[in-house]
């Protein structure tokens, strides 16, 4: 005789859901998650000062970057300071998801940060800190995401998302050494 599989919905305790859903208090974050969230939202805190150093390196890289011939990499420039403003946001806002507060504090940023910021005068120079300055956020969402592994699916998929534009810039730098 074939055996008869049980709806999905059976195998859920939608009342014990629904009575710990109650706890509105925690907001986001339900009973059943399982990060450290104190050491998510430290790891998401240095991401985001990391991101938020990043918009200042591409900000004064497209404002100092002189040439006429230069019209197409200050736009890129730009381009990705604004990629990495959108990224600090997803950030901070999963930050407060998990109860936790962004730290937007200029004293620390630069301590903080993943990256460096990066001052040169040279096109070169500056495509070149840009490069280096993604490649070490890749390496750092990378190991973030190994540390998060299954507990925390929402900042994984946050984390995934943000490593593949960062890594699309690393290849956008690249082709502008080229």
């Amino acid at each position: 005789m074939p055996e008869t599989k049980k709806p999905i919905s059976a195998a859920i305790d939608t009342a014990a859901i629904r009575a710990a859903a109650k706890n509105m208090d925690d907001g986001a974050v339900t009973a059943g998650y399982r990060g450290d969230r104190e050491q998510v939202v430290a790891m998401l805190n240095d991401a985001l000062a990391t991101e938020l150093v990043c918009v200042l390196r591409y900000k004064r890289h497209y404002y100092t970057a002189a040439g006429l011939q230069n019209g197409s990499i200050k736009d890129e420039f730009l381009e990705h300071a604004m990629e990495e403003q959108a990224h600090a946001d997803q950030i901070a806002e999963r930050i407060v998801q998990l109860n936790g507060k962004p730290d937007f504090n200029p004293d620390t940023l630069v301590q903080r940060s993943h990256a460096e910021y990066d001052g040169a005068d040279d096109i070169k120079a500056m495509i070149k800190a840009n490069l280096i300055a993604e490649r070490v956020a890749i390496e750092a969402y990378r190991q973030m995401i190994e540390r998060i592994g299954d507990s925390d699916p929402t900042t994984r998929l946050l984390l995934v998302g943000i490593m593949a534009k960062e890594e699309e810039h690393a290849d956008d730098m690249r082709d502008l050494l080229a």
